[in-house]
């Protein structure tokens, strides 16, 4: 998505995309087709940029997910795995690197001698303190121009398109 044109109406668009959805489609509607690959361009464009902030830092975009849920509160694998959308299994890869680098620990859970929850160190808050200025820079220069109407709006209709996609695996797994 390099060179992009706009509609009458001035909506970006990619020329490109847009004329191979058309050959897809056999020249039926590509409205929801080119969103659809307009939000993976976009995806895509920030995990690039989020690669690049904590690569450089020695932390995955996973494991920066993590901390960050941790630096509000201790949790167990379980709750950190369901609130970041991912399987417990990559959660505990996630954490491991996390204890590695001294941003987390494991502690016994006092309510359940079981389990462990997670906790965050001094080392990990300050690794997040050290990174938030950066990200928050990122942010503003990535969505210039963007009013706070729009930056909301954004924000619905992604969410919504999480939870389109949730109602249809659903369905499809239900069959």
């Amino acid at each position: 998505m390099n060179d992009l044109s706009n509609d009458p109406d001035d909506s970006l668009y990619s020329p490109d995309v847009r004329s191979a959805l058309a050959g897809f489609t056999h020249g039926e509607d590509t409205g929801a087709l080119e969103a659809a690959a307009a939000v993976r361009a976009a995806a895509r464009s920030l995990d690039a940029l989020r690669s690049h902030g904590t690569d450089s830092r020695g932390l995955s975009p996973g494991a920066l997910d993590i901390l960050i849920r941790l630096s509000s509160a201790e949790a167990n694998i379980k709750d950190l795995a369901a609130s970041a959308g991912v399987s417990s299994r990559n959660v505990t890869g996630l954490v491991d690197t996390l204890e590695r680098a001294g941003h987390a620990v494991r502690v016994p859970d006092p309510r359940d001698r079981r389990s462990v929850l997670v906790r965050i160190t001094d080392e990990g808050r300050s690794w997040l303190e050290d990174f938030r200025r950066p990200s928050q820079l990122a942010m503003a220069a990535l969505f210039r121009g963007f009013t706070d109407a729009e930056t909301t709006r954004l924000r619905h209709l992604c969410l919504r398109l999480v939870e389109n996609q949730h109602a249809l695996s659903e369905h499809l797994g239900n069959r």
